[in-house]
């Protein structure tokens, strides 16, 4: 099978891509490793998956999603049977002071992969849990209303759904949104919470924790969440139009500061810490109902969270050493 992954060299991306390559996909790899990001830790990642078994399939494109022209050469070239599309502008907290950018990436740029993905088996995409907004009653269910967003962010992702559900209607593309649920482990973004929390325990900084570090967050491995996506991308969707949503999330809400706590026992250290108030445009809880995953994969996220924290230290600690 040949799959296109956009944001291969992403976080998320990266892990999708090595597992597609593990059970013998060809992948065409799709990043704009963005000069305004962390081109060193998207190189790394390149890099290991360059290095991985079946790297012979593995074809990488700097490409930008915005740039149409370009992504329509790519396609053409690449016939690919298969979409993966987790390119986008990412993070809550910035995309109010960066809107257009946002705008930019999240909607003009999954217009384009729509556009061009007509005709193609599936096209799996990346959403959020972002999506469901204030009000939404615990444990989010994809049957919920999502119609007040806290962010721009939010909002872009939103839109995507129903783009999304626009280009099954009007031209019959199968298309599955994912609604991730607070993705960390191995390879993470240095922007996220664990990541950051990481850093400052074994610099011995101060954390500035927002709320108290009472927000809850589903907080699910990445490797649940690459496998979801392989499960889900050979389950294309049917019905008129053929168009689904699906959570993707641990279902088990843990407070901010017990993860920290997590952290710091596997690391032997204590927080310095910096309360602050609690940001605008965050959920106070997010707390995934998959159950709609498991009946159509047969499959939902496992890993918990202290066997997670345990597996990001120990990466953490050999690829800081290294």
């Amino acid at each position: 099978m040949r799959v296109l992954v956009t944001g291969a060299a992403g976080f998320i991306g990266h892990h999708v891509s090595a597992r597609l390559l593990a059970r013998g996909d060809a992948v065409i790899g799709v990043d704009n490793l963005d000069p305004s990001g962390d081109v060193p830790l998207k190189q790394a990642r390149l890099a290991r998956l360059q290095g991985l078994p079946g790297a012979e399939r593995f074809t990488f494109h700097a490409v930008d999603v915005t740039d149409g022209p370009a992504l329509r050469a790519m396609f053409e070239r690449e016939h690919p049977e298969r979409v993966v599309h987790l390119a986008a502008r990412v993070g809550v907290r910035a995309a109010g002071a960066a809107s257009r950018g946002y705008l930019d990436t999240n909607v003009t740029g999954f217009l384009h992969v729509l556009e061009l993905a007509r005709g193609v088996e599936h096209l799996v995409y990346a959403s959020s849990s972002s999506v469901y907004g204030s009000g939404t009653p615990a444990p989010f269910r994809e049957d919920a209303a999502a119609d007040r967003p806290l962010s721009v962010y939010a909002a872009t992702k939103r839109t995507d759904e129903l783009l999304a559900h626009t280009a099954g209607h009007l031209h019959g593309l199968p298309t599955t949104g994912l609604r991730f649920f607070t993705v960390y482990g191995p390879w993470g973004r240095p922007d996220m919470a664990p990541m950051l929390f990481l850093k400052a325990l074994r610099e011995g900084r101060t954390i500035d924790l927002y709320g108290d570090g009472r927000m809850r967050r589903d907080f699910t491995h990445v490797d649940d969440v690459a496998e979801a996506v392989v499960r889900v991308l050979d389950r294309p969707p049917s019905g008129a139009p053929p168009y689904r949503l699906l959570n993707v999330g641990r279902g088990e809400p843990v407070a901010l500061r017990d993860f920290l706590a997590l952290l710091e026992r596997h690391l032997g250290t204590r927080a310095r810490l910096n309360p602050l108030p609690a940001q605008p445009g965050e959920l106070d809880a997010t707390w995934a109902d998959s159950s709609a995953l498991e009946r159509e994969t047969g499959f939902r996220p496992r890993v918990s969270v202290e066997e997670g924290v345990a597996r990001l230290v120990e990466w953490y600690l050999q690829h800081s050493a290294a």
